[in-house]
């Protein structure tokens, strides 16, 4: 037999080894849009609510995402605002156990580097994974320092960044080629994918884009697009639908790209945002009705506007779209990614989360987590949001909000009340208030459980900015 034969079938038996493998160790994209709201695509988040799609916006690439793909009705970023979600989104635990509940914060408190995290947990599973984030990183630390192979740095997408000297300045209509660089991040992207192809590697890769933050910045073509359309009763701002469609023509590009390499079959594509959108433009005037409508008032607090987000997963056997009514949390990311990727024996005491990948694979309807129940810790008043230092618990279809200042409880079914406009905590029958006992119980459970991780505890006056949390000793 001539041994150039003999090299091409040796050859062609790695090349299918290789392959095999690489199916057993699937890709990742995981794309993280910034303050967009749970309605604000023009994919309904409820298959039965035109409420939970944006009545104005226009994403047609997401649409194509969802034609087959899951669509979590009930899923929750860590908190209502960007760094704490996305230390929960890296290190899969939530924002009161980590002590970061803020922006600004201070985290030298925080062991970066020790900690457990996506890249780190897929190296073990096949070092062949390489890994790589892109974006805005809003973290204190760097991407290579919790695992990251590739990055471009801690943030890279500074332009349009909010304009803390003008409210009205942040939504004027800014004209940009690449508007907050949502097309340089995609490219580094795209060339991250076709070299980790071209080497039959498996990958994760993080897409974090500015858009749709303010200030506002869209192409002029985009702008002109909307300038004809009429506006929505919920959705209006023209600056915003642009800066959503270059959005969505940049996630476009991302799924044209899995098409013309033939890896859609072994990729795992993750669509959501880093909090809700804000309730109103301006965020400091009084409003009627929140952006985020039919939910409750929008980014900076735990109300279901600032923390349900639009959360969409395309991937190997899904072909056609399909809802879960199932509350997941950003915390559930690094164990379902890892159970996904092959490792079903992750544990750690200190994971929050817990695996959804039998929802993905149609084989349950629930998480099992450490804790039951989905936290969140906002004990702080930053004078945009409630004013009032708060923290919540989802168990189900149930919501307990407390508010630390005077332990006020409020208890909202968020299943048949998106807005939380009926507090049952205060249901009277004949003169009785008949939810004291289950509000009792779900106010133990989150009280519990901020004991036990020691979350930063409210105090007038404490920003948690400037001094370390040993100088403060404020714990529960």
């Amino acid at each position: 037999m001539p041994k150039a034969f003999l090299f091409s079938i040796l050859l062609l038996t790695v090349q299918i080894l290789h392959a095999k493998n690489n199916e057993n160790n699937p890709n990742f994209i995981f794309i993280l849009a910034d303050d967009q709201g749970w309605n604000g695509t023009s994919v309904k988040m409820i298959e039965d609510n035109e409420l939970s799609k944006s009545d104005y916006y226009e994403t047609p690439n997401i649409e194509k995402i969802a034609s087959k793909a899951i669509i979590f009705s009930n899923a929750y970023a860590s908190a209502p605002v960007c760094a704490p979600s996305r230390y929960s989104i890296q290190f899969g635990q939530t924002p009161a156990r980590l002590k970061m509940i803020r922006v600004g914060m201070n985290t030298e408190h925080i062991d970066h580097e020790a900690k457990i995290s996506i890249p780190k947990q897929l190296k073990i599973i096949n070092p062949s994974y390489k890994t790589a984030h892109f974006g805005k990183w809003g973290m204190d630390s760097t991407p290579e320092s919790i695992g990251y192979d590739v990055s471009d740095g801690p943030t890279k997408n500074k332009d349009g960044v909010f304009n803390y000297n003008s409210n009205k300045l942040q939504w004027s209509n800014n004209e940009s080629t690449d508007p907050k660089k949502i097309f340089s991040v995609t490219k580094r992207a795209i060339d991250f994918i076709e070299k980790n192809n071209e080497k039959n590697t498996p990958f994760f890769l993080q897409i974090s884009h500015y858009a749709i933050h303010s200030d506002v910045s869209a192409r002029k073509s985009t702008y002109n697009r909307f300038k004809n359309k009429k506006p929505g009763e919920i959705h209006y701002n023209l600056g915003l639908a642009a800066m959503t469609f270059d959005l969505d023509e940049s996630v476009g590009l991302i799924l044209d790209k899995l098409k013309e390499l033939n890896i859609e079959n072994n990729t795992y594509l993750i669509y959501t945002s880093d909090n809700g959108s804000v309730p109103i433009i301006t965020p400091r005037k009084h409003y009627k009705q929140s952006y985020n409508f039919p939910l409750r008032r929008g980014k900076w607090d735990a109300t279901e506007g600032g923390i349900r987000v639009p959360f969409i997963i395309m991937g190997p056997g899904i072909d056609k779209t399909r809802y879960s009514d199932t509350p997941i949390s950003f915390s559930d990311l690094l164990p379902t990614i890892i159970d996904i990727a092959g490792n079903k024996k992750l544990k750690n005491s200190e994971l929050d989360g817990g695996s959804f990948k039998d929802l993905i694979n149609n084989e349950s309807d629930s998480v099992n987590r450490r804790s039951k129940g989905l936290f969140f810790h906002v004990p702080y008043e930053n004078k945009i949001a409630l004013e009032r230092a708060h923290s919540a618990v989802i168990i189900d279809s149930l919501k307990l909000i407390k508010y630390h200042d005077n332990n006020e409880l409020n208890l909202y079914d968020i299943k048949n009340d998106l807005s939380e406009s009926i507090d049952l905590s205060n249901i009277l029958i004949k003169g009785k208030l008949v939810n004291t006992k289950i509000t009792r119980r779900l106010e133990k459970i989150l009280d519990d459980y901020l004991t036990k991780v020691q979350a930063p505890k409210w105090k007038p006056g404490i920003t948690w900015k400037q001094k370390p949390l040993r100088i403060i000793n404020s714990y529960h």
